[in-house]
């Protein structure tokens, strides 16, 4: 690179940063974000380019952040800290907004609340991954916990762990969540039946499943079992159940 080209590029460059200084990213195109972005992985080359090229390949932003990072690396100029650096991006948002919020001061008594806050916690997720809160008799947050992660299809409900985590905490109720990577929002007939299960196990201890939370992307679901008394619901002789995408 010429003495020339490369002052044009950092002025370039400058020029960017500081229009993010003056105005954050609210102004900014898509391929322009990308472009701010892998200034701190790219030093030398046209990022533009790149952040072009990543945008036709995966069709959007929040694609390009999900995509894995071998497939990120396909991308001509992409290698392997720029992948990382992307990878980085939800995941440090994700844990940005889980410190705002700490659990002592979280309320969820209602589906709008337990569905903002699970919603959250699955930022970047292209995995499966059932969560759980306990709560206390006023719906505090007493512990969130990882319940389990399987595959981008389904994810097992690991009762033993859900129901030791819900006692050792002292909980009155839990709320359940997981993820549809798919982008759908709605229950299975397994995400039912696996929540009824549980609902019966918790119920003979005198813990409530106040909500079974669904979530996919920026929509939840709520599915807010209130079995009958009598409902006779039948159990599988399975070990454990496992909940998944709608067909």
């Amino acid at each position: 690179m010429s003495d020339s080209s490369r002052n044009l590029h950092e002025n370039h460059r400058a020029r960017v940063r500081k229009r993010f200084e003056h105005e954050g990213l609210k102004t900014f195109a898509d391929h322009n974000v990308l472009e701010l972005l892998l200034f701190y992985s790219i030093p030398q080359k046209d990022t533009n380019d790149i952040a072009h090229r990543l945008l036709d390949e995966f069709g959007s932003l929040s694609a390009v952040f999900d995509a894995p990072k071998d497939v990120l690396m396909n991308v001509v100029g992409v290698g392997e800290n720029t992948a990382t650096l992307i990878k980085l991006m939800p995941e440090l948002f994700s844990r940005y907004e889980q410190d705002k919020i700490k659990n002592e001061s979280i309320v969820l008594n209602s589906a709008e609340a337990a569905g903002k806050y699970f919603m959250s916690r699955f930022i970047g997720a292209n995995t499966e991954k059932l969560y759980a809160v306990c709560l206390d008799n006023n719906c505090k947050v007493k512990k969130f916990v990882e319940v389990s992660e399987g595959n981008p299809d389904y994810t097992d409900l690991n009762m033993r762990k859900l129901v030791s985590e819900a006692i050792n905490t002292n909980s009155s109720s839990v709320i359940i969540s997981h993820n549809h990577p798919s982008g759908v929002a709605a229950p299975s007939a397994a995400d039912v039946d696996a929540t009824r299960a549980l609902i019966l196990m918790l119920k003979k201890l005198g813990i409530r499943v106040n909500d079974h939370i669904i979530v996919a992307g920026k929509n939840y679901f709520s599915i807010q079992w209130q079995p009958a008394e009598n409902s006779s619901i039948c159990l599988c002789n399975k070990k454990r159940s496992h909940l998944g995408h709608p067909p």
